[in-house]
């Protein structure tokens, strides 16, 4: 079974053929065949690496990296990329690769890893996954001053019928066109999934993104079917992490707060019967590798104005303690907890929250720059700009030159580098979506995420959910530039 998954290899996932992408343009193809010298290699060789190899199959495997390259190749051994060579954008040491999102997409599982690798490699050396892979270092309080950049995964899954799944996988390829980290800041990967849905998750037909089914497991919609009974839904997000990680992003991960927007296994959650299963399912999170929680409706715990969630929300005094239990039964006093909408009141550091989101007006530079000011006595908890969040719903031409702008505020908007606000985005302030659909609209459904009917075949979901104009690509670049230009100010 396992070399059956190495010889038919997958462009959307797991069960397609690789060479039956008739979209790829020439070079992906050229680049193809030129790595099919090694698959006679890989193919002869395939079963006695499955003898010698260490994975046994069983969950909770230490390298799940590792594991996830020998399941979709039978081999151990990792080549470099000559497409991931050709493409990269380095500013000094750091390097991501210069493409798009449906050319990332199409990667096969190996061809990602292998590009991963091909980005890590220290100069002199053969590509490899490192045994051991920590969460890069920014110091206990890095979450102050982060990047934070949220990610859908179901807006990258996999589509094949009415089923969405592999939303993971996606996201790992996404990472490959991310800008880094620079050495002095984290740039933030936040998912806005991880838990299942309320019904019809991995279908189609998913509920909201705003809930979440607790203690039911990862949600299928970020999972790969074709590695049931291979490797566990744990060690897929643990794999996810060490990916990110590798590439030098600290990760994190979505979770409401309103109380009828959570379950516990199918039941209604209320706050007083379910305090602690709420803290277990953030505690899981973290031991699956996540150096973050961002909390939605976080602001509400304190000021109800304009509130918009359903059900309660934990009262000031539970925020605090939940905070203290995940960072004390985690033993990390390094996570990251974000609040949506909080500003830059004391209570909110109180309640054990390092950053809020929306606060300072990102589209004046002077604004923010004011705000990083009034806030830089605060060295564990800030308020920061946003270029847009999970609410946005315009895909303009004109909105984009706005996000440039707000973009160039979050990265700049302060006279000394230790005054840094927190910053948040999302994945279209990078990579714009196409003008028929927008990031809440894709938060709150699957069904209606283009004018077009294409979402029951993968690749013409991710030529169509994406922008693929000239245009588009020309505001990519920009943004490329000005995380080019954050590096070389903070290394």
């Amino acid at each position: 079974m396992i070399n059956a998954i190495f010889m038919n290899r997958d462009v959307c996932g797991w069960n397609c053929s690789v060479l039956s992408n008739k979209k790829q343009d020439k070079r992906h193809v050229q680049n193809y065949c030129a790595d099919s010298k090694y698959m006679d290699y890989a193919q002869n060789s395939a079963m006695i690496n499955k003898a010698m190899i260490s994975f046994k199959g069983y969950y909770g495997d230490q390298q799940p990296l590792k594991k996830l390259f020998w399941i979709s190749t039978g081999r151990n051994d990792i080549y470099e990329d000559d497409w991931a060579k050709s493409r990269i954008y380095q500013v000094n040491n750091k390097k991501w690769i210069n493409a798009r999102p449906p050319e990332l997409l199409r990667l096969t599982p190996e061809r990602t890893i292998q590009c991963l690798c091909t980005l890590i490699k220290p100069d002199n050396q053969y590509p490899g996954i490192p045994p051991y892979i920590p969460s890069p270092n920014f110091g206990d309080k890095w979450g102050r001053h982060a990047n934070y950049i949220e990610i859908n995964p179901r807006t990258i899954a996999k589509y094949d019928g009415n089923r969405v799944t592999e939303g993971l996988f996606g996201a790992m390829k996404m990472l490959l066109a991310i800008p880094t980290s620079p050495n002095s800041f984290a740039n933030c990967i936040v998912l806005s999934q991880l838990y299942p849905s309320l019904y019809g998750d991995g279908y189609k037909d998913a509920g909201s993104l705003y809930c979440a089914n607790l203690h039911t497991g990862i949600s299928k919609t970020l999972t790969s079917d074709g590695l049931y009974g291979k490797m566990g839904a744990d060690e897929q997000v643990k794999a996810f992490n060490d990916m990110a990680h590798l590439l030098g992003f600290k990760t994190g991960f979505r979770i409401p707060l309103s109380s009828e927007q959570l379950r516990v296994k199918g039941q209604s959650f209320n706050w007083y019967d379910h305090e602690k299963a709420f803290i277990d399912a953030c505690v899981w999170g973290i031991e699956l590798g996540f150096d973050a929680i961002y909390f939605d409706s976080g602001k509400h715990v304190f000021d109800k104005n304009d509130y918009c969630g359903l059900g309660d929300v934990p009262n000031k005094e539970q925020m605090a303690y939940i905070t203290y239990q995940i960072r004390n039964k985690t033993g990390r006093n390094d996570i990251a907890f974000i609040g949506e909408k909080c500003d830059s009141r004391y209570q909110f550091k109180e309640a054990g929250y390092t950053a809020g989101t929306d606060w300072g007006k990102a589209d004046n530079f002077e604004s923010v720059r004011w705000e990083a000011e009034s806030q830089k006595h605060s060295r564990e908890y800030a308020a920061g700009p946003e270029v847009s969040n999970d609410n946005d719903e315009s895909s303009s031409r004109y909105e984009e030159w706005k996000r440039l702008n707000r973009l160039n505020s979050c990265l700049f908007g302060y006279n000394y580098k230790e005054d840094k606000l927190p910053s948040f985005m999302q994945l279209t302030d990078i990579f714009p979506l196409s003008p028929y659909t927008n990031t809440h609209e894709q938060m709150i459904r699957t069904k209606e995420m283009s004018a077009y009917d294409a979402w029951t075949e993968c690749e013409r979901h991710w030529d169509g959910v994406f922008d693929t104009s000239p245009e588009a690509y020309w505001y990519t670049d920009k943004i490329y530039h000005s995380f080019e230009n954050f590096i070389r100010t903070h290394g």
